[in-house]
């Protein structure tokens, strides 16, 4: 499961769970934007939806490559996918619907030119690991750090004001965890400013 950093009423910006970014931090870093609601196609969204979700990834890439000092001279892939929900050994195993097992959700794949990762060569079309194999692929690799997710959440959301018009009550605001400093949306802090990640940790 992935952990918001940001909501806002184009969606929500999030970090991928633990043992799932696609890439290294130090190769690029990897966050996810999920749309406002749940569809399997991105047609789905009506226009409003569409526009303000396209703002939020928009905003959150460019903060990604404007923070992320690994990100210096790179660039990004935005990379709509979904397959590995469709995968025959997926739960529940067997052949699926689209309509109803994808969930659409837009991957901002951070490209550095100094990447050590062999798949994620600079200049290349990455490589992504088989269903069969993604585990013990993406389990290497290091998410974003508390401090590089702050930094990219406060960028995006002077951008989705200042460029994209966002007001306050479209961006709602994100505060650092007392336990983890992840940057997190009020609504998802307790009142003693821990986030459920960090809560459930605590319980088990």
């Amino acid at each position: 499961m992935s952990r918001a950093l940001l909501r806002t009423t184009g969606g929500e910006l999030a970090l991928p769970g633990r043992g799932a970014a696609l890439v290294d931090r130090a190769d690029g870093g990897h966050l996810v934007v999920h749309p406002p609601r749940p569809v399997w196609e991105r047609g789905e969204l009506d226009a409003g939806e569409l526009a303000r979700w396209s703002y939020l990834v928009a905003a959150a890439g460019r903060a990604m490559i404007e923070s992320l000092p690994q990100l210096a001279g790179g660039c990004l892939n935005y990379w709509e996918a979904g397959n590995w929900s469709l995968h025959e050994d997926a739960a529940p195993r067997g052949t699926k619907d689209p309509r109803g097992a994808r969930r659409v959700h837009l991957h901002l794949i951070g490209r550095s030119p100094g990447a050590a990762d062999p798949a994620w060569r600079w200049g290349e079309a990455p490589l992504f690991p088989r269903f069969a194999e993604r585990h013990a692929a993406l389990a290497r690799h290091e998410r974003l750090r508390a401090d590089e997710c702050r930094a990219v959440v406060e960028r995006a959301g002077e951008l989705l004001r200042d460029v994209y018009a966002q007001g306050a009550d479209a961006v709602e605001t994100s505060r650092p965890c007392v336990a983890c400093a992840l940057p997190t949306p009020a609504s998802a802090i307790d009142a003693d400013g821990r986030c459920a990640d960090c809560l459930q940790a605590a319980d088990v």
